[in-house]
């Protein structure tokens, strides 16, 4: 029984709670910051083909990321 509350412990609260969230918040901050990066790579795929599109999105995303999760990490 033991056991199985670490593994509990370290799978879904250790991570979370080294950077001060619950699990709750940090799942829904990551599941967040995911589709905003596979939306910001399928913005850059298409720039590619078409360089007239989404000229800054990529830089955008990456920016506001750097922001979010590394200078106003608390």
């Amino acid at each position: 029984m033991e056991e199985s509350m670490q593994l509990i412990q370290r799978l879904f609260r250790d991570h979370p709670e080294s950077v001060a969230k619950t699990y709750l918040k940090h799942s829904f901050q990551a599941s967040y910051f995911g589709a905003d990066v596979l939306l910001a790579g399928l913005a850059c795929l298409i720039h590619g083909i078409l360089p007239c599109c989404f000229i800054i999105r990529g830089r955008k995303a990456v920016s506001e990321l750097h922001s979010e999760m590394i200078l106003h990490r608390t």
